[in-house]
């Protein structure tokens, strides 16, 4: 995989909230649920798209985790977290969950079934069928961490606008 606009690479952020005393998931769904899309379904690219996880924690039915899925270039990725940033500054939360978030984003290097029963043979790392070229991946890390960084930066000069530079990074 060479780094370059025409790749795909897929991406998977996994965030973590905690409802506010009294809030439902339901609550949480209406402030959090984007009204606008990220325009990168098949967009110039075959195969590039997002999608997003909801799930509540089974042993703290307060924490939300959502898991987002997305296959893109990168030009479609600065576009999608342009618009993330965007619309999340607009639109903040904050009265659904409380301040503290949890951010892991992440690169998939492979995605392996197990649904089969029985021995299964050791295989190296690939995706949709292809093997993981190892040298690409990481090298194409250093693109992705430079994407979510300006994200991350346009998203805490919105916050820090918007709420008087209470707390960065928790919008």
């Amino acid at each position: 995989m060479a780094v370059n606009q025409e790749s795909l690479v897929t991406t998977v952020a996994i965030i973590t909230r905690r409802l506010r005393e009294g809030k439902t998931y339901d609550d949480f769904r209406r402030a959090w649920y984007h009204t606008t899309g990220f325009g990168v379904e098949r967009k110039d690219t075959e195969g590039s798209g997002n999608r997003m996880y909801s799930m509540i924690n089974i042993f703290d039915p307060r924490e939300v985790v959502v898991i987002g899925f997305s296959t893109t270039t990168p030009g479609q990725l600065e576009a999608a977290l342009d618009i993330d940033v965007k619309v999340r500054g607009e639109n903040p939360p904050g009265e659904v969950i409380g301040p503290a978030i949890g951010r892991k984003f992440c690169a998939l290097v492979s995605e392996d079934d197990f649904s089969a029963s029985g021995e299964i043979p050791w295989q190296p790392a690939s995706i949709r069928g292809e093997e993981t070229d190892m040298a690409a991946f990481r090298a194409s890390l250093a693109t992705l961490q430079a994407l979510f960084a300006a994200a991350a930066q346009k998203r805490d000069a919105i916050n820090a606008a918007r709420i008087g530079c209470r707390e960065p990074g928790s919008g």
